[in-house]
């Protein structure tokens, strides 16, 4: 059975949270927004006491959760919904860093149409920003930092907490694209981010749903406008009905990965050793800082050998990719391992490996470093 190695593109769903997710499908199947029988009732009580649990995940309020389809919904109403604010007082000046997730990027990119002005930090071949970077390129006109809690190539952790500790201090709003990262470094999610998405899928969820966490600065809300329009659900920041199966999923995925999260952290790093000893017969590169990684992301580049041709060969073991699942159908150099100045060789050949525990226990990492080093040319 090919093992499947691609978690950081989406995971499967837990089987006890798809029996959920079939539960309120099949049985309790209310609408959320009915307020005239008792399907209606249950299903609004089930919402309020998902999203109580996800705002006690990362610190915030019951109120301060907005759901949404997912990471790339919650980051466009994020960063478009703040734009107005910022053109009515005139802080057109956005912060992010150059290895974000497309769903960042491009938003940003449409912003700059409008007339913002946004700085893409490169962060050198750790593949981390530092928080002196960010803070020196802060101006009195800056609307906004953004920047991803994990980065979803290299697996690369952001210093997210200290620089929220920063930037509470001034009157620049901080978003982080937690996608990669909620649940898995929980403590992290605790600092007083501004606004934070998450994604369902990458930790046992369903596609499809996904959260924006809107933190209050003291009684202040952040100043979103809406992106979309009609029903007013959701504060009216995110219009039409609660996807009540979905979000009772999210739930249930959050719940069972904050049980289990010390069991996973241990069981990650231990199957990280296993594959970068059995790689040791082969020749290959980290790209990223290996101190501050995610256990369970593991980007290289073997000397000599294409990325996307190793695929091929190696499909018959294992499930990799060479990056993100929305830019994979593209052939050209990462952008991530791009901005981090890798080589042309490097940037373009980099394999990721990603897996949850639970779900490799069978997986061989030395058949897999035996058909690698079999592949591999003669060092020169």
């Amino acid at each position: 059975m090919v093992a499947y190695l691609d978690v950081a593109a989406t995971t499967r769903v837990d089987p006890r949270v798809a029996d959920v997710v079939l539960h309120w499908m099949t049985e309790d199947f209310g609408n959320a927004g009915s307020r005239t029988h008792e399907y209606g009732t249950r299903a609004k009580a089930a919402v309020q006491e998902a999203r109580t649990f996800l705002a006690e995940t990362v610190g915030a309020q019951p109120e301060e959760v907005i759901f949404t389809s997912g990471a790339t919904e919650s980051n466009n109403i994020a960063l478009l919904g703040m734009a107005p604010y910022g053109e009515k007082h005139q802080r057109r000046h956005i912060i992010t860093s150059a290895i974000e997730h497309k769903a960042v990027i491009e938003p940003l990119m449409h912003l700059q149409s409008r007339g913002f002005e946004v700085d893409f930090l490169e962060p050198g071949p750790s593949g981390r920003v530092t928080t002196e970077a960010v803070l020196e390129k802060l101006r009195p006109d800056t609307l906004l930092v953004s920047l991803m809690h994990v980065n979803n190539e290299t697996g690369v952790v952001q210093p997210v907490a200290e620089l929220a500790e920063k930037l509470r201090e001034t009157s620049t709003y901080f978003h982080v694209d937690a996608a990669q990262g909620y649940s898995k470094i929980p403590e992290d999610l605790m600092a007083p981010i501004d606004l934070i998405s998450i994604s369902g899928h990458k930790i046992g969820a369903p596609k499809g749903v996904g959260a924006l966490i809107t933190r209050r600065r003291g009684w202040n809300k952040a100043p979103l406008e809406p992106i979309m329009f009609g029903g007013g659900q959701e504060r009216k920041l995110r219009p039409g009905t609660l996807p009540v199966p979905l979000i009772m999923g999210l739930y249930e995925a959050a719940k069972l990965f904050q049980e289990g999260q010390a069991r996973w952290e241990r069981d990650a790093v231990a199957m990280r050793e296993r594959l970068l000893a059995a790689l040791g017969k082969t020749r290959f590169r980290i790209n990223g800082d290996a101190e501050h990684s995610v256990p369970h992301i593991l980007n290289v580049t073997f000397d000599g050998l294409n990325a996307e041709a190793l695929i091929v060969r190696l499909k018959g073991q294992v499930a990799v990719a060479t990056g993100s699942a929305c830019t994979s159908a593209s052939y050209t150099p990462s952008h991530v391992l791009t901005a981090m100045g890798l080589p042309p060789e490097v940037a373009t050949n980099g394999l990721r490996f990603s897996w949850f525990p639970s779900q490799v226990a069978d997986f061989s990492p030395e058949e897999l470093a035996e058909t690698i080093a079999r592949a591999q040319p003669a060092a020169s």
